[in-house]
């Protein structure tokens, strides 16, 4: 009986208390999020949220992921994934994305969608 209750102790001493810190009661909020089919084979879906803090890499207070998918397969994508900052995807190619507004945003997508689109 002394050994277990000795291990006891020593787990007891080495075992920290769970402990739980609020960083934050704030919550991203979703300002949009549709998807929309534009060919019989292809899709664009957004979703933009105001977050309380920028995400790592950017210095605005949005988080994003546009996609226009055709035939399942991703084709072009902007985010600005937490570390990455705000970038696109064209094709397998990835660039930086100057993020000014959520309009702006929208429209230069729409822009890159039209000129990926086939005729």
């Amino acid at each position: 009986m002394g050994p277990i209750r000795f291990r006891s102790c020593v787990l007891d001493s080495l075992t920290t208390t769970p402990t739980v810190v609020i960083l934050s009661n704030m919550k991203a909020e979703l300002l949009l999020r549709e998807r929309h089919l534009i060919a019989e084979d292809a899709f664009v879906e957004f979703r933009i949220w105001r977050v309380p803090n920028a995400v790592s890499g950017s210095v605005h207070d949005y988080k994003y992921a546009l996609a226009y998918v055709v035939a399942g397969q991703c084709v072009l994508r902007y985010d600005n994934e937490a570390g990455k900052g705000d970038h696109r995807h064209i094709g397998a190619v990835e660039t930086p994305y100057r993020f000014t507004t959520p309009d702006a945003l929208l429209a230069d997508f729409w822009n890159d969608v039209e000129t990926w689109r086939p005729e």
